[in-house]
């Protein structure tokens, strides 16, 4: 590429079916150690160790230490965004890596992208937020939250002057690599996931990416949001 900004470091990073296999064990948005890294990649901890570093300073990846452990996380809202877009890419050209097993249905229905909710129900939640004129889309994708927006996630519980405070976006599209529509991502979409699980409406599953509702949890998300 002679003009531009360059995509090939990134593409490279991303390309290594290794380094690929930690960043999708991160989009869970849990911080995982090199060693839980190093098994989700398959590899030993030296190789995992180097992989990590290359991540690191291509800035895909954050590190903090605590006590005796170094732990890592994606670096930002926005390489979740960016793996979550390739997913849908690869998934809508017939790109999979395995068949089907018993997990998928509950990863298609509910899932947790890096911080916000996707799968059906996240998909499910935008569109009846759009439907309701309390979010509207205002260009490419971007999206504004209405007044009455505002006044119906503050009802709920969510703090509308926290979310305003945050450097990033109150709201944003996701393409959701399942659905291949939108997802809500942003803060809210957050905000959103946080109330939730706070309020026992759903849980992560172990070991894996989908959130389960509970019956009364699921009963409460469908009528909060109709399609």
């Amino acid at each position: 590429m002679k003009e531009g900004p360059d995509i090939t470091l990134i593409g490279s990073l991303i390309g290594d079916p290794a380094r690929a296999n930690m960043l999708t064990a991160l989009m869970g948005g849990r911080a995982l150690t090199s060693t839980e890294l190093a098994a989700h990649a398959g590899v030993t901890l030296q190789t995992a160790s180097s992989h990590l570093a290359k991540l690191e300073a291509g800035g895909l990846l954050t590190q903090r230490k605590q006590g005796r452990h170094r732990y890592y996380a994606l670096s930002e809202d926005e390489v979740g965004l960016m793996l979550e877009s390739l997913m849908g890419f690869a998934a809508s050209r017939g790109l999979t890596r395995h068949q089907p097993g018993p997990r998928d249905p509950a990863l298609r229905k509910a899932r947790i992208c890096y911080n916000h909710l996707a799968g059906d129900y996240g998909v499910r939640m935008l569109d009846s937020l759009i439907a309701a004129r309390q979010i509207e889309v205002t260009g490419d994708d971007d999206l504004a939250l209405t007044d009455a927006g505002r006044i119906r996630i503050e009802a709920i519980g969510i703090d509308y002057a926290a979310l305003k405070k945050s450097r990033r976006p109150i709201c944003r599209t996701c393409l959701d690599w399942s659905e291949r529509r939108s997802h809500l991502a942003g803060s809210l979409g957050e905000a959103l996931l946080t109330l939730f699980i706070d309020r026992g409406w759903a849980k992560r599953e172990q070991n894996s990416r989908a959130i389960r509702f509970s019956h009364a949890g699921e009963k409460a998300f469908l009528e909060l949001f109709p399609r």
